[in-house]
């Protein structure tokens, strides 16, 4: 038995320690909002916070994130995931959706420490969020709106 700190609460799972945190949190916690894509992480569509570091849960085992706070997007709150969300709606950024939630997981831990992203700070944060509709021009566009949120 093993005790996860998942969106602020202590939560135990009887898992393999070796089991991958994604799996963790769809199939045991049955948070389905964080997605499988790739399985390597290479996609970003897995993408958590551990620490507040966005955090490709698929790769990563139960056993490596010891007593780490984990957010889902199921959990992530506050003035950047409230900037993010309103951005995104305006912007209309969701095509599929299917990477949504690993994009904005990314934006947010982005938009945390740099409220004034450029657009290189941008490609740098979202390296490996891939999407397969090719939303990655309203995607800056609702980070930089967020970012402009944030900043009134």
């Amino acid at each position: 038995m093993m005790e996860l700190r998942i969106n602020g609460a202590v939560r135990r799972v009887d898992t393999d320690p070796n089991t991958p945190l994604l799996w963790v949190i769809r199939d045991v916690l049955e948070m389905t909002g964080t997605k499988f894509g790739c399985g390597a992480a290479l996609c970003g569509a897995c993408t958590v916070h551990v620490n507040g570091q966005p955090t490709r849960s698929c790769s990563i085992p139960i056993s490596a994130v010891g007593s780490s706070e984990i957010t889902t997007i199921e959990g992530v709150s506050g003035q950047a995931s409230d900037a993010v969300h309103a951005a995104w709606r305006k912007l209309d950024v969701v095509q599929c959706g299917y990477c949504q939630s690993g994009q904005i997981m990314s934006a947010i831990a982005l938009l945390s420490q740099n409220r004034s992203p450029s657009d290189a700070d941008i490609n740098d944060a979202m390296n490996g969020n891939v999407c397969r509709c090719a939303t990655y021009v309203r995607i800056r566009a609702a980070i930089h709106e967020a970012a402009a949120i944030m900043r009134a």
